[in-house]
């Protein structure tokens, strides 16, 4: 942190236009530190100024400025009130290379990336930390660009699938909606569903604790799952096919002896799209060996709908229906 900074941040404390936050920073650090001059108290005005000239002289020195720099003194008579906070002014300016880059961090918020994908799309991401994220259609992610303090903490909205890090002195901690999930290093998936009012956790790897505020809803093994509700805060906990439910993530989408139905529900869960069957039979109509590779759904459905005797049409709100005679 620039020492000038420093001088008119505290300045503007002795002046009292500091905010709130500003202050409890301030004053817990002066209540820790304290004032280690004595003596301050029985120098003169005249001895209290010299001494402030020479202290600003040697922080010049040390700091090895190059260019002439105005120093800005708080008024004399705002630092009578205030001795304590104008020996910490002094303190701070000595140390600022060791230990203040910690102090900044806490006075500036942490600057956050937003990552939005778009519909019918997915992307991959590799954090910070080394942790590879797989966020799903319509989804965002809200992550630092850098974990440099004690915890790692993302915010999802949507579905994404993380793959974790290990590191036992930082724990990695997801926030969805109320909900926040930690881990040290592990892989699960997290689905956030607004239409429903669903929050899923899903553990494919290692072990997940989901808690709702400071109420711990579980602690999550592979293929176990949470459901919470958002309006009424419950949660169900279960065994499930994890590989299921993070089927969405790969690439290809292969279709073997299914039924319609079946390849439709995949089909909205890989592409976090809502698909409509408006003729009940065709739910019925199978899949013999068949293997559909790729990641447009356009032609996903030309080839499923021939293969069924039926058609598809796309709605302006982004659904899909799919009528027809379907299958004999």
């Amino acid at each position: 942190m620039d020492r000038n900074i420093l001088e008119t941040l505290f300045d503007r404390y002795l002046k009292g236009e500091t905010s709130p936050q500003e202050n409890e920073l301030i004053e817990n650090w002066l209540e820790k530190n304290n004032n280690p001059h004595s003596q301050w108290q029985h120098f003169s005005q005249n001895q209290r100024d010299q001494w402030l000239k020479d202290v600003f002289g040697q922080i010049q020195n040390n700091t090895q400025v190059n260019e002439p720099k105005t120093v800005v003194k708080p008024k004399l008579k705002q630092l009578w009130l205030r001795i304590g906070a104008t020996a910490a002014v002094l303190i701070i300016c000595f140390s600022m290379y060791l230990g203040l880059p910690l102090f900044q961090n806490r006075l500036q918020p942490v600057q956050l990336v937003i990552l939005k994908v778009p519909a019918n799309q997915k992307k991959a991401i590799t954090l910070a930390d080394g942790s590879r994220v797989w966020i799903n259609a319509g989804s965002e992610l809200r992550y630092s660009k850098a974990f440099n303090g004690k915890k790692r903490e993302v915010y999802l909205s949507g579905e994404a699938y993380f793959d974790i890090h290990h590191d036992v002195t930082k724990p990695f901690i997801i926030h969805t909606g109320n909900l926040s999930t930690t881990v040290l290093g592990t892989a699960f998936n997290i689905k956030e569903d607004k239409n429903k009012h669903t929050i899923q956790v899903t553990v494919t790897r290692g072990k997940v604790s989901v808690a709702d505020g400071r109420r711990l809803l579980g602690v999550l093994i592979p293929n176990q799952q949470i459901r919470f509700n958002t309006l009424n805060a419950e949660a169900f906990q279960s065994n499930v096919n994890a590989n299921e439910v993070i089927s969405w993530k790969q690439k290809d989408l292969h279709f073997e002896d299914v039924s319609f139905g079946q390849a439709i529900a995949q089909l909205e869960q890989h592409f976090n799209v809502k698909i409509s069957i408006s003729n009940p039979k065709l739910k019925n109509c199978r899949f013999t060996g068949t293997s559909l590779n790729g990641e447009e759904l356009n032609k996903i459905l030309k080839v499923m709908c021939a293969f069924n005797n039926a058609t598809y049409q796309t709605k302006s709100d982004g659904s899909i229906l799919i009528d027809g005679e379907g299958c004999n």
